[in-house]
């Protein structure tokens, strides 16, 4: 029996619509072999959509996105867009996205790949056989903390932001980070900064009243952020689900990027209470190689991949996606970011064809 979903799929700018072509191919022959059947809605966001509406996320984009099953996004961003006042860049398009989608966590998951342990800048022995889970507040902390602004103050201009969490927005964050942790190795960090903000010991606070009501079978741990940055590095088995606010997520998530040896193999997704899921790879759109066919389509196949198991619900078809990426390091096919001596560097098209022989093998 035909499962139908239907897909907004959100190309964006830079290298975006390069490896959004690949993601959607791979998509499709996954979808036939799993008896799925997905409807696709193409939309402009980012620079994209200011070319062609003059503003980043319009109206028609977003209520497509609000009708569909889940959403997958490339890339925004170009800096011929940066002298624009900032409701009128890309960048406010994607954060209008999350808003208007209700997406408060995101989810990103670093696991090394055999094959590329030798391309991370971490010793083997140290990065082998990592498998962890960052999932972080995505619409409170100091980013959405009110007041802030500049000001001139006693003959010199001054600057301020607010980090606020409410006890409600901790729980919510924190029982997905519970309910993923009870799924996988029933272990869960949560960072903070508790002997130093008064944000952080609400935090910790709310986290360790949650796990003593509903989450006894988890086992729960705590570090603070500087320590937690440190043991990334020095010791990263040791995670499996890590916990955070929206800051220290944002810094913690790029630094665990670099344990997979490359911030163009990870994928992210961002979730809210309910509709749909945004996907997502994590690196930007790198506009400096866009058109050149040089670009690195693992990550979006990835975030593919993250949206039929997470968004769909279609575990099988998103196995089978990992499993084509993973063939294809094994048989030493690269792009430019990944490429070492003895592999075969190809473009982002020739990767493209690479992986779908590998799913169709």
């Amino acid at each position: 029996m035909t499962s139908r979903h239907r897909i907004t799929l959100l190309p964006g700018d830079g290298i975006g619509p390069e490896i959004m072509a690949v993601a959607r191919q791979l998509l499709d022959a996954v979808s036939r072999r799993h008896q799925l059947e997905l409807v696709y809605d193409e939309q402009p966001i980012g620079g994209a959509a200011i070319d062609v509406s003059g503003e980043p996320l319009p109206a028609a984009t977003l209520e497509a996105c609000r009708a569909s099953d889940a959403v997958l996004l490339a890339a925004i961003g170009s800096p011929q867009y940066d002298s624009l006042p900032r409701p009128q860049r890309p960048e406010t398009g994607l954060l209008g996205l999350r808003g208007g989608l209700g997406l408060f966590a995101n989810l990103r998951p670093v696991k090394t790949v055999p094959a590329l342990i030798g391309a991370s800048t971490l010793r083997p022995e140290v990065i082998s056989g990592v498998d962890l889970l960052v999932v972080r507040e995505l619409t409170g902390g100091i980013y959405f903390g009110t007041p802030k602004g500049r000001v001139q103050a006693a003959g010199e201009e001054r600057a301020f932001n607010t980090m606020a969490y409410s006890s409600s927005e901790i729980d919510r964050i924190a029982r997905v980070g519970f309910d993923l942790a009870r799924g996988r190795r029933g272990r869960l960090c949560s960072v903070d900064k508790a002997n130093v903000l008064d944000v952080s010991q609400l935090w910790r606070e709310r986290v360790v009243a949650l796990h003593t009501a509903d989450y006894g079978d988890v086992e729960l741990s705590h570090l603070y952020v500087d320590n937690a940055a440190m043991q990334l590095v020095r010791a990263p088995r040791q995670f499996d689900v890590l916990l955070t606010g929206n800051l220290f997520g944002d810094i913690l998530s790029d630094e665990a990027a670099m344990l997979t040896g490359s911030i163009g193999m990870l994928p992210s997704a961002s979730l809210g209470s309910d509709g749909p899921g945004l996907f997502e790879p994590i690196h930007g759109s790198a506009p400096d190689i866009a058109g050149q066919d040089r670009a690195n389509p693992l990550a979006m196949v990835l975030s593919a991949a993250m949206l039929l198991r997470v968004g769909l619900k279609q575990e099988a078809a998103a196995a089978d996606l990992e499993a084509a990426v993973d063939r294809v390091l094994e048989a030493g096919y690269r792009t430019g970011d990944l490429m070492a001596e003895g592999c075969s560097l190809v473009g982002c098209q020739a990767m493209g064809e690479q992986l779908l022989q590998a799913l169709e093998s």
